[in-house]
């Protein structure tokens, strides 16, 4: 695999994961609001569901806050490798987008 091909590989995961991030705030987030909305519900199964569901959205919560830094850790490592590298990092991108650009325009 050229550098090229990993550097868009990389930058397609990181798409990924931050898609992913957004999507379990969101998933989260309405959890939560459901919790908070069978709050005054009797039934035991009810409150089964409810212990069930607090503990999933805690699990998800801490999950996402280790992808979240995971993905801070690797925009930083992306950083630091392009500030080192700066006119390979242009190269890379310069050749990529060429070869990108030629791919489109072949079809």
């Amino acid at each position: 695999m050229n550098a090229s091909t990993e550097e868009f590989d990389s930058r397609t995961e990181q798409v990924n994961r931050e898609k992913l991030v957004q999507d379990l705030k969101t998933v989260v987030r309405d959890a939560e609001d459901l919790i908070k909305a069978t709050a005054g519900e009797l039934s035991d199964k009810t409150k089964e569901a409810r212990q069930r569901l607090s503990s999933a959205v805690q699990s998800a919560q801490t999950t996402l806050t280790d992808m979240e830094n995971r993905a801070r850790a690797g925009a930083r490592a992306t950083d630091r490798l392009i500030r080192e590298n700066p006119y390979p990092s242009l190269g890379i991108a310069f050749f990529g987008g060429l070869l990108l650009g030629a791919l489109i325009n072949r079809r």
